[in-house]
């Protein structure tokens, strides 16, 4: 599941709209793919309507992946008849990773004469070459650029999760009135109704929790940017000192599970990701909660990462080691945020966290749980998101 498009979606189910979510049958981003019988797929979840292309797998960000993209949009463009005759959309939103899904978007608005929005999730082509070091005469890079330019162009708003980006769009051609920002945020209703964890992570917090070490955990995807080798850094100064226990799933995994066997990190687990409803029993598990990303010029635009959301729903300190254009860990006064990259920096800042009494750790916790759910939930948000956009 994507989940900010669903928890959106659900919220303007709730508040009375009909909404349609079409997306591709294979995503990196999914722990669980739809199975379809045939090249589409029709369904209902939680009152919001899916329609699923078939797409193929593709592993890592290589040509597999083009062709996964290039799949979706040839689909939705050639289904972009039917579904603005059947559906007679008000609103078409483009909301894809990648920005080449407007083309397909303008055409079904266009049909209706309907409002035409771009949400921006990351910044591309500026993610592949900053994070990925394309160059930008790249024939991707030149059309992913074409993709965002057009959408910020011709798109009637243009809703950005990340802060700090105003600039950057009115340099690529975006009328200043079409800008909002609308970040990503939480789910209350899974902290008040925690899903169960699974029996070999519930087994092995038990044991941790008996040695009366404090456990630092994290929990998300398992790749190079997530700075978990870090962490892992940070282990060995941790070692005798604190318990770290890490959930999720990605390419990484199975060489930090080897970084941990061959460095004899016995103050280390990794498991397998858990059930998005057991995430919150996970989290309320743990001490204090890590995130980090590594040292990049891309974030100077701001971050809004669902795990740092989930961290501070959980109302427990949280260690950040990013360098962004916003900092919630210092703004709300939730934990303690360190330079990107630096192990060492990570290590004090959980002992630090550690010597603070249960009490002082709890009040520290709350400041950010308090402050997501006055401002982060999705029924603000699909709220604000509306209003933005004249809805």
């Amino acid at each position: 599941m994507a989940f900010r498009p669903f928890y959106m979606a659900r919220e303007w189910v709730r508040a009375g709209h009909t909404v349609k979510i079409v997306a591709a049958s294979y995503s990196h981003i999914r722990a669980n793919q739809p199975k379809l019988g045939s090249a589409v797929l029709d369904e209902q979840i939680e009152g919001v309507d899916y329609r699923w292309y078939a797409t193929p797998r593709y592993f890592g960000n290589g040509i597999g992946r083009v062709k996964n993209i290039l799949t979706f949009l040839w689909a939705l463009f050639w289904d972009a008849r039917r579904l603005s005759h059947d559906f007679k959309p008000d609103v078409v939103i483009s909301s894809s990773t990648y920005p080449m899904d407007i083309w397909p978007a303008w055409r079904i608005a266009k049909m209706v004469k309907a409002k035409l929005i771009f949400e921006v999730h990351d910044l591309w082509p500026l993610s592949p070459i900053e994070l990925g070091g394309m160059s930008k005469w790249h024939p991707f890079i030149l059309w992913v650029q074409l993709a965002e330019n057009y959408a910020l162009r011709h798109s009637d708003k243009v809703i950005s999760m990340l802060p700090k980006t105003f600039d950057y769009m009115h340099s690529h051609g975006m009328a200043a009135h079409k800008f909002s920002y609308v970040p990503n945020g939480v789910n209350e209703e899974e902290s008040a109704h925690p899903g169960q964890m699974p029996s070999e992570v519930q087994v092995h917090l038990d044991k941790l929790r008996l040695l009366g070490l404090p456990i630092l955990g994290y929990t998300g995807t398992y790749g190079l940017a997530n700075a978990l080798d870090v962490l892992l850094d940070a282990a060995h100064l941790l070692n005798g000192r604190a318990q770290i226990v890490m959930v999720g799933t990605g390419p990484d995994r199975e060489r930090l599970m080897a970084r941990v066997k061959l460095e004899g990190l016995m103050n280390v687990a990794i498991f397998p990701s858990v059930p998005k409803p057991a995430v919150s029993s996970f989290l309320m598990a743990l001490d204090i909660a890590y995130i980090g990303l590594l040292p990049r010029r891309i974030f100077r635009f701001g971050i809004s990462p669902n795990k740092l959301m989930d961290y501070m729903l959980s109302g427990k300190p949280i260690v950040m080691a990013i360098d962004a254009g916003n900092d919630l860990v210092t703004e709300t006064g939730c934990g303690i945020t360190v330079a990107p990259g630096d192990a060492t920096a990570v290590a004090q800042a959980v002992l630090r966290l550690a010597t603070l009494s249960d009490d002082e750790r709890t009040a520290m916790g709350q400041k950010g749980r308090e402050f997501v759910l006055k401002n982060k939930t999705y029924r603000v948000l699909a709220a604000s998101f509306l209003a933005a956009i004249g809805s």
